[in-house]
């Protein structure tokens, strides 16, 4: 299967699943090339950046995982090949 490369924009709300996101990250860190994070405290929101390079099952994998946590938004864009 081809490999993309993409980034994934994680708004945490929740400090609850903050460490579940890290444990995610952690779970799949071989397709993660980067990883920028800002607490936003004024806003009570934790904003991350994700560079990945790994197939589409594999980071839909991982945006629905993440997607799944309560108080957690995904998005993605990846390349076209």
């Amino acid at each position: 299967m081809n490999k993309r490369i993409g980034v994934v924009a994680v708004l945490v709300e929740s400090n609850e699943s903050i460490s579940k996101v890290n444990d995610l990250f952690s779970k799949f860190k071989d397709i993660i090339v980067g990883r920028m994070g800002i607490p936003y405290k004024e806003k009570s929101v934790n904003v991350i950046s994700i560079i990945v390079d790994g197939t589409t099952d594999d980071i839909s994998s991982l945006t629905g995982n993440l997607g799944r946590l309560k108080g957690v938004t995904v998005k993605s864009a990846l390349t076209k090949k």
